[in-house]
C-alpha cells in the first residue's frame, strides 16, 4: 500500500474487512469495461436553493458555507429571529 494516504489505507482496511466478513471476492467487484468504453460522466449536484433572505435588502443564503455578514447582523444586531429569514418553501435544516 505504498503512496497512500493513511485515510486510504484505513478504506482499504475495511473494505477488506467488510469483503471477508461477507465472503465476497475480488472477481465479484470487477466489471470489465468494453474497449474505448467510458464511464458515464457523474452529474454535478444540482445548485443549491436559497433557504434565507432577508425581508428589507433581499440578501440570500443557501444554507452551505460561512454564515454570511448580512445574516449574521441580522440576527445580532437587527433584532431578527432565524424563523423570520428563512424561505417559506425551502425545507428546515437537518
Amino acid at each position: 500500500m505504498a503512496d497512500k494516504t493513511p485515510e486510504q489505507e484505513a478504506a482499504i482496511l475495511s473494505i477488506r474487512k467488510l469483503m471477508a466478513f461477507w465472503h465476497i471476492t475480488p472477481d465479484e467487484l470487477h466489471v470489465p469495461m468494453a474497449e474505448g468504453e467510458r464511464r458515464a460522466p457523474v452529474a454535478p449536484p444540482p445548485p443549491a436553493s436559497h433557504k434565507y433572505r432577508h425581508p428589507l435588502t433581499g440578501d440570500t443564503w443557501d444554507g452551505v458555507g460561512r454564515q454570511p455578514e448580512w445574516l449574521r447582523l441580522a440576527l445580532t444586531k437587527e433584532g431578527y429571529m432565524v424563523e423570520e429569514l428563512r424561505i417559506p418553501d425551502a425545507p428546515p435544516p437537518q
